[in-house]
């Protein structure tokens, strides 16, 4: 029997990728990527079945026929356990939305486990380099690669939070600007979809766009009230929450809505004037870090290193 040293271990694994590349490449041969019956019904049913058009979008953008239907069931299953265990499809769906990105939560999903993977390559990577260097044992090279994967998958995540928190801090700067434009058109005699319409077509900023899907909904057939506030409750911006609440009360009861927007756009920029103290707050103790640790020791050497060096040379 061949004992299993690390080296042979990760042959072993290196073994596996490369079969895994191969039999990949194999799908490239149309004899061995025929399409099933059911994805050649699908395209006939997208029109009215919802799971025919989730199979031919995930059909479209997957790079490899034969692992990719093989392991189908396998990522749907890891899938759905990484929902589990990282939070329901809700909080992502409202993530993504903040974001302004074009994809749903299974997508988000599929792409922290691709994330996982370059991790676990990386991680390889990195223990193999050990293995070389007959530095750390296995369990610890194990460990870095373990680490590599759930890394990747908190590292995406992470960077989709943070690419919701600035768009929404991005709107919530617009929304003063855009609620006195809307004052302006409303003033000016023209009405509440019309004034919309015509910031959402002159304005450029992530608000805009936002209004310019709501005009778009309307245009469509929808309510104007319903689809601001399926907006607000989509994108969850308590400023823009509170003036869609005023402008669908001012419709319904008759409000001019000039007034109404007014003073919201005067909360907006006193909320703003709150935040920014706030945050001035929160940074002032932080401004003392380079004070006293970087600042101060170099201004004392600067006072006592010249008297030291006087005493040094004796006089």
């Amino acid at each position: 029997m061949v004992p299993l040293t690390p080296i042979v271990a990760w042959a072993i694994v290196c073994g596996l990728a490369l079969g895994l590349g191969l039999w990949s490449l194999l799908g490239v041969v149309p004899k061995l990527n025929r399409p099933r019956l059911l994805y050649r019904v699908a395209p006939y049913l997208v029109d009215v079945s919802p799971g025919a058009r989730a199979l031919l979008a995930r059909r479209s953008v997957n790079p490899l026929p034969i692992v990719g239907t093989v392991f189908s069931p396998a990522i749907d299953r890891l899938r759905a356990l990484l929902g589990t265990a990282l939070g329901g499809p809700g909080s992502i769906r409202l993530r993504l939305r903040q974001s302004g990105a074009t994809i749903g939560p299974d997508a988000f999903r599929s792409q922290q486990l691709a994330w996982a993977l370059g991790g676990l390559g990386i991680g390889t990577g990195v223990a193999a380099l050990f293995v070389v260097a007959r530095a750390i044992p296995l369990g610890l090279q194990v460990a870095i690669v373990v680490f590599g994967g759930v890394a990747g998958i908190f590292l995406r995540d992470y960077l989709l939070q943070r690419a919701a928190a600035a768009r929404v801090r991005r709107m919530t700067e617009e929304l003063p600007t855009v609620l006195e434009f809307l004052t302006l058109s409303l003033s000016a005699g023209e009405g509440i979809l019309d004034a919309i319409r015509r910031v959402a077509r002159i304005s450029r900023g992530e608000l805009a766009a936002e209004l310019a899907s709501t005009v778009a909904a309307v245009n469509t057939g929808l309510p104007f009230a319903q689809s601001l506030q399926e907006l607000a409750d989509s994108i969850r911006l308590p400023a823009l929450a509170r003036a869609v609440e005023q402008i669908v009360g001012a419709l319904e009861r008759g409000t001019p809505l000039a007034e109404v927007l007014r003073a919201q756009a005067q909360d907006a920029r006193d909320e703003a004037k709150r935040d920014l103290l706030e945050t001035a707050g929160k940074k002032e103790v932080a401004m003392l870090v380079p004070l006293v640790f970087l600042i101060l020791p170099i201004t004392i050497v600067f006072a006592i290193y010249p008297g030291i060096f006087v005493l040094q040379l004796g006089f």
